[in-house]
């Protein structure tokens, strides 16, 4: 066992290409990365509105062969994945691309995963709910283009997938899954609901804030090779930098962007702070409201937000994770009371007394509020006789805990779940 600290830490980040009508490289971005045959994975909405016209027309102009792939959940299952990876074996493409939100980009990390490294999807995903197998090569490229403006998939080195079977959400985590190239279009945002605006918003403030306040890196332990250094490794200066960023336009640009659609500029600046944000947990790692949220997405299906296309029933990830977070970080302030104000400074542009616990959990509040958010989890079906099985889904996300400032027992999660029951 090594018991020296950690003194290294890394940042890497996915080149991206950010302005109105930047979708309209992509197939000039395709065949930089030398795509001959491509699997593009087009969220069905996407398609139905004809957003993905322009876009795969530019493709076939560069005489790329496209199989277009739609087979898209939110929120998706491991069935889901599994037919995009059978598709996509089917497709013999030797380059991946995505166009809609973090669920169908993460379908294709995952099916660019294991048609490149082969096997089956569980043995990557996270232990101890997966085989937590790494890849051994390098993956095909892979282009990332977001249309909500959230959950930053297009940066991270992240895949999440719902186990109905287990109760639970979890993911794949692994440097490999980063896209090759992003292209974040503002434009592509102006069809998103106003609750879906709202969700994925709310996702990148936590992403922010969570990354932000995450443990310093220099707290965990040295690993014993370059190979064993987590992907979440931990707040460090440059991460911050990033989050930094996300949490003050989070603050300045997502009421303006749930509440006007139109609001180019809104909605380009919540574009461009999701990306930054997962730049930031991409490195420094969420915690505490995510190892939550996987569990209040996985346990029970009932929830159906009025303001979200379709009818499928489920929490949407980002009102799942904030919901949490207040609570999560009253218990984490004081672990770095000084950084927690910084961060409900950064939302809101005020200052705050030196022993003002509740400064970020009421910012946070009060931004859910003024979005429409669900304030507590009874809305989504929840009541007190679950937070035991709620606590055990949470309990299962080491790898998230891991990372957080304090670290969490059983009873403190069980607090936190409590006090988040009514908001």
């Amino acid at each position: 066992m090594n018991d020296e600290r950690e003194r290294i830490f890394t940042v890497e980040a996915t080149p991206v290409k950010f302005g109105p009508g930047a979708a309209l490289d992509t197939g000039w971005e395709l065949r930089r990365l030398g795509a001959r045959r491509v699997f593009f994975v087009v969220d069905p909405e996407v398609l139905r509105l004809g957003l993905a016209d322009a876009v795969l027309d530019s493709v076939r102009t560069e005489g790329i062969e496209v199989t277009v792939y739609s087979d898209v959940e939110t929120e998706p299952t491991l069935a889901c994945f599994e037919r995009a990876v059978a598709a996509a074996r089917a497709a013999d493409a030797d380059a991946f691309a995505a166009l809609g939100g973090g669920s169908a980009i993460d379908i294709a990390k995952v099916a660019n995963l294991v048609v490149s490294d082969g096997g089956a999807i569980m043995e990557y995903v996270n232990a101890p709910v997966g085989g937590g197998r790494q890849p051994a090569g390098a993956l095909r490229p892979l282009l990332a283009i977001p249309t909500t403006p959230g959950s930053g998939s297009e940066a991270t080195t992240v895949a999440i997938l719902d186990l109905p079977e287990l109760r639970i959400k979890t993911g794949i985590s692994h440097r490999r899954l980063r896209p090759t190239q992003a292209i974040v279009d503002p434009e592509l945002t102006r069809s998103a609901p106003a609750a879906v605006t709202a969700s994925a918003g709310l996702d990148v403030v936590c992403h922010a804030a969570e990354s932000f306040l995450s443990r310093p890196y220099t707290t965990r332990e040295r690993p014993a090779t370059p190979g064993d250094r987590p992907p979440y490794q931990g707040s460090n200066p440059v991460a911050d930098v990033w989050s930094a960023q996300a949490l003050r336009s989070g603050g300045r640009y997502l009421r303006r962007a749930v509440h006007d659609a139109g609001d180019g500029e809104a909605r380009g600046a919540m574009m461009l702070s999701a990306t930054m944000a997962g730049v930031g947990f991409g490195s420094a790692g969420v915690h505490i409201p995510h190892a939550c949220a996987y569990p209040l997405a996985g346990l029970r299906h009932v929830y159906q937000h009025p303001g979200y296309p379709g009818d499928k029933r489920f929490v949407p990830h980002g009102f799942s994770v904030i919901v949490t977070a207040p609570a999560a970080f009253r218990f984490t302030f004081d672990s770095d009371p000084a950084k927690h104000l910084e961060a409900a400074t950064l939302l809101t542009g005020q200052t705050y007394a030196p022993d003002d616990r509740e400064a970020l959990p009421r910012a946070l509040l009060a931004l859910m509020r003024d979005v429409g958010a669900p304030l507590g989890i009874r809305e989504f079906g929840y009541d007190d006789l679950d937070i035991p099985a709620l606590v055990d889904g949470a309990m299962k996300q080491q790898r998230l805990l891991n990372v957080a400032p304090r670290s969490p027992s059983a009873s403190d999660l069980e607090r936190i779940f409590a006090e988040s029951m009514d908001g």
